[in-house]
């Protein structure tokens, strides 16, 4: 069985508390007033995720809800050690947001050397939004990367397999890079 450390990170307010207990079947108190992320809350769960081999994998699900505040920035190496996938969630109906997406790929998907494969951009719309789900204008950087729009109040299936298909693919990375070390062990 693999198990993948998933971080989810992105501005302050943007939903990843939320995605992160929805994701992991974790039932906590829904609504009421927004509490920030102090520091991080680990979230552990078993998946079956589609392989590149077409084949359903079980995995163990490490997911890291990461605050938002750059106050915790000095955290943010310890965070990374031994991450498998980055997942950057923001609210494509704030401005600010979209402009500090690359902010978040440059600290937590570039500095690791990641591959777009291991990454995840969720637009995630808040209850009551006028969701677009078109291509929001982000940087350079970040516009090669897999984009799915989030709204649980009208698709929360569509979201789990989303996330079930990018889990398949940080598996399939996970899968390469293991049969990759055994092959360096054996010549």
């Amino acid at each position: 069985m693999f198990k993948a450390k998933i971080l989810i990170v992105g501005p302050s307010e943007c939903g990843k508390t939320v995605l992160a207990n929805f994701l992991s079947d974790t039932v906590e108190t829904i609504g009421g007033e927004y509490s920030p992320t102090q520091g991080v809350r680990i979230l552990e769960f078993e998946s079956q995720s589609l392989s590149g081999s077409g084949k359903n994998v079980a995995c163990e699900v490490e997911l890291w809800d990461c605050a938002g505040d750059f106050r915790f920035e000095s955290c943010w190496p310890a965070l990374m050690k031994d991450s498998n996938g980055v997942v950057i969630v923001f609210n494509p109906d704030m401005p600010r947001h979209q402009k500090e997406v690359e902010t978040w790929h440059s600290a937590f998907v570039s500095s690791q050397g990641m591959q777009e494969s291991q990454c995840l951009l969720m637009a995630h719309h808040k209850p009551g939004s006028a969701a677009d789900n078109g291509r929001p204008g982000l940087g350079s950087q970040v516009s090669k990367l897999p984009l799915i729009h989030s709204n649980l109040e009208e698709d929360p299936e569509q979201v789990r397999q989303e996330f079930q298909r990018y889990l398949g693919s940080v598996v399939n990375t996970l899968s390469e890079s293991r049969e990759r070390e055994e092959m360096s062990i054996i010549t």
